[in-house]
């Protein structure tokens, strides 16, 4: 076991309480004091400062994209207690109910879905040789019209959202495409540009489900300060 004889470090917290709110106050501050001059509306800055702090990325700001109407399509879907589809479990159990009832008081747990685990997801994937979060969103087809869609893992997932919007019509209100990886990402993101869905997408490789729950839970509060 190591041993040091200099004070553990958390005792000089200990001695200066400073709280959790105030350290993501603080964490905001030295972002904004950090950043370049970018050129974001107060909305999307909202959205960016808030993924930067997940990572501690300032590229993160060039990366990111959004549709003319995001915000617009965010608010009026989460005011309207839309469904949410997940493309992993992370993302469902990472998303706080607390800030979605910020927006929509009626908001539980059980109107966020995610299918990529369930027992007949897994066996039709291992059948036809082919990626869960694939059969995971055919599952979810008949909910996903006018629902919140956040792709956070998985590109395959993001390829059959721009299938179904393109072939079928359906029509999410908002896809937020963040998927991470080197196999098919780069292409369910450009694809998704094209489909005309209102959208929030992190351009290149970067990616990942703290992402995506990050990116939601700005656009809460830029929901809440829009009401």
């Amino acid at each position: 076991m190591t041993r040091t004889d200099e004070r553990p470090l958390i005792y000089d917290l200990y001695e200066n309480p400073v709280s959790g709110a105030e350290i993501e106050a603080r964490s905001f501050a030295a972002i904004d004091a950090e950043a370049e001059s970018y050129q974001l509306s107060p909305a999307q800055w909202e959205v960016v400062r808030r993924l930067i702090h997940t990572t501690a990325d300032f590229a993160l700001a060039e990366l990111t994209c959004f549709s003319d109407d995001a915000f617009t399509a965010a608010t009026k879907a989460l005011k309207s207690g839309a469904s949410i589809y997940a493309d992993s479990n992370m993302i469902r159990s990472g998303l706080s109910v607390a800030r979605l009832q910020q927006v929509n008081p009626s908001y539980r747990r059980d109107d966020i879905f995610c299918h990529v685990a369930d027992d007949d997801v897994a066996d039709k994937a291992k059948q036809e040789g082919l990626p869960r979060s694939l059969f995971a969103v055919q599952k979810a087809k008949e909910m996903l019209h006018d629902s919140i869609v956040l792709i956070g893992n998985a590109p395959v997932a993001l390829l059959e959202i721009n299938r179904l919007a393109i072939e079928e019509g359906i029509r999410p209100a908002l896809v937020i495409g963040m998927p991470v990886g080197f196999i098919h990402v780069l292409e369910s993101k450009e694809e998704l540009l094209k489909t005309g869905l209102p959208h929030v997408v992190l351009s290149g490789r970067r990616g990942g489900s703290p992402l995506a729950v990050a990116c939601l839970h700005a656009m809460c509060s830029v929901a809440c300060e829009q009401s």
